[in-house]
């Protein structure tokens, strides 16, 4: 495989296209969801197969003080203001759910694990996007944006015995690809919980 980075695109858009025919035509939940997976496998098991060979410190060096410090403040804002919204959304659904089961406390149980196995698949998506972002960030400097870059902080002991299999890992670990098929795992698991919560609401 000469450009594996077109095929993986190539593959994306077709699979892509069936989910949305998916969608169109209500085919049931484990099919689309299949479809959803065939979509992501092969970037996501290249950035895998990539990742877990390099060492955690590896690209360390290439860090300065300031960005460290930066990154670790936006995370601890970020967290505060995600700490926030879940404080008042809990008191929103508590009072929803209170005013629901008219104070009947078995109907208030009822209703709250109903809506928690609602919500936790979109929080799981919202998660996986989260995760998807942080893999295309670091593949980025791992590896660059080219589709076959000429060189790289991949260490030389992946395939290092097969260079032709070596090329088309790195070429499906882009992160662009990854970007690409992720987000869109995200997008339709978001739709997915969307329409759950509303059947349960």
């Amino acid at each position: 495989m000469r450009h594996p980075l077109v095929w993986g695109a190539a593959w994306a858009t077709v699979f892509t296209a069936l989910i949305v025919v998916a969608g169109i035509l209500d085919w049931p939940t484990l099919a689309w969801s299949i479809l959803v997976l065939v979509l992501v496998a092969p970037s996501l098991a290249a950035t895998i197969i990539v990742l877990s060979v390099t060492p955690r410190d590896h690209l360390h060096d290439r860090t300065t003080v300031f960005g460290h410090f930066f990154v670790r403040y936006l995370t601890l804002v970020l967290a505060f203001m995600a700490w926030s919204a879940s404080v008042v959304l809990g008191a929103v659904i508590s009072t929803s759910i209170q005013l629901a089961a008219e104070g009947d406390d078995e109907e208030v149980a009822s209703i709250g694990f109903d809506l928690m196995a609602a919500l936790t698949p979109a929080v799981v998506a919202v998660l996986w996007g989260a995760l998807i972002v942080r893999c295309v960030w670091f593949l980025g400097r791992l590896r660059g944006w080219r589709e076959a870059p000429e060189a790289s902080e991949v260490p030389a002991t992946l395939f290092a015995g097969a260079p032709a299999l070596r090329r088309v890992v790195i070429g499906l670990a882009h992160p662009g690809l990854l970007l690409a098929t992720g987000l869109a795992s995200t997008v339709t698991a978001l739709i997915a919980a969307e329409l759950e919560l509303y059947v349960v609401l």
